[in-house]
């Protein structure tokens, strides 16, 4: 058990250090490309626009179970040519196992919106910004880039680090790949259209139970990388703010780690923010905090970001410890 939790603080470290460098995926498809692609098969051969609502959302349940015995049955598969190649093996599963989070490549996108509205002003905030978010850029003014920005970052801290993180430290590779499957179905296929309220529903629904316990466990994180950074009280504001305000929003998990950064930075998050024309109108998260955004509220974010992902390694690292055999 020891060895792996020792691997997956070496993933951790290694996507800390290196992340996704764009010279290797101008060269080799990303490995979410070919989940990516098997998902697309399924929608084109399960989803079918003349099949009733309840063929298509029972096709898009055999969809996902499908894809989620791809994904296992891949890294199953992996587990003993890994064996095989002793250290050199463990070494490449570290490997493999970063690929799939994303801690630097989440700190350099955030980035980017912050030098964008430094050196190009306004536009190049936005430009940057429609990088990352879905929202309309040409509505948004700069706190309101500034806020697109730090909620994209805090809800991907969940989704893209602390989740994956955690499938891995409870099933190894097989939990790893199989949270990236349906994390990337839901992004692909578990939207409310008229193509997917049915084929992406169960998708939809299992990527909320999968991201149920590490949302939440993001909060004590963040709320632990605002003590060693920022204070006792930012912490508490953090913990207070998710549990108040979590609510708030339409997801029923992204909601617990944006509340968490809200609260430890002392902003207003979230709010009313267009999507395709289509105003969506939602209440402000941790209200009475600051709404004047700028730049520097980007960066202090990212901050806050980075000592939270020193706080799951080292957290990681501490489990390796503790689970070392006793002699």
């Amino acid at each position: 058990m020891s060895g792996h939790f020792l691997l997956l603080f070496l993933a951790l470290v290694i996507d800390r250090v290196v992340g996704d460098p764009d010279w290797l995926w101008r060269r080799f498809p990303h490995p979410v490309v070919y989940f990516g692609k098997a998902i697309s098969i399924a929608d084109t051969r399960l989803n079918d626009p003349a099949l009733s609502f309840e063929a298509r959302k029972r096709n898009g349940v055999i969809a996902i179970i499908l894809l989620l015995g791809l994904s296992i049955l891949v890294a199953l598969a992996l587990r003993p040519l890994f064996h095989h190649l002793g250290l050199f093996g463990f070494l490449l599963e570290a490997v493999l196992a970063a690929i799939l989070l994303a801690h630097k490549s989440l700190a350099d996108h955030v980035g980017a919106v912050a030098d964008g509205l430094r050196n190009e002003g306004l536009a190049g905030g936005r430009r940057a910004v429609s990088m990352i978010v879905g929202r309309d850029p040409e509505t948004l003014d700069e706190p309101a880039v500034c806020r697109a920005a730090i909620e994209s970052l805090a809800e991907n801290f969940s989704d893209g680090v602390v989740a994956p993180a955690f499938w891995f430290a409870v099933a190894g590779l097989p939990g790893l790949f199989a949270y990236k499957m349906l994390n990337t179905a839901d992004s692909m296929i578990g939207h409310k259209s008229d193509r997917y309220l049915a084929f992406g529903w169960a998708s939809a629904r299992l990527d909320d139970w999968a991201n149920l316990i590490p949302a939440r466990l993001s909060v004590l994180i963040v709320a632990a990388a605002a003590w060693t950074s920022l204070g006792f009280a930012a912490a508490r504001h953090a913990v207070g703010t998710a549990l108040r305000d979590a609510g708030l929003h339409r997801s029923p998990n992204s909601g617990w780690p944006e509340s968490a950064f809200a609260g430890a930075l002392g902003i207003g998050l979230a709010g009313p923010r267009v999507y395709g024309g289509t105003r969506v109108s939602e209440p402000m998260i941790n209200g009475a905090g600051r709404a004047e955004l700028g730049a520097q509220d980007i960066g202090d974010a990212v901050r806050l970001f980075d000592r939270a992902g020193t706080v799951l390694t080292v957290l990681i690292l501490a489990l390796a410890v503790l689970s070392l055999p006793v002699h």
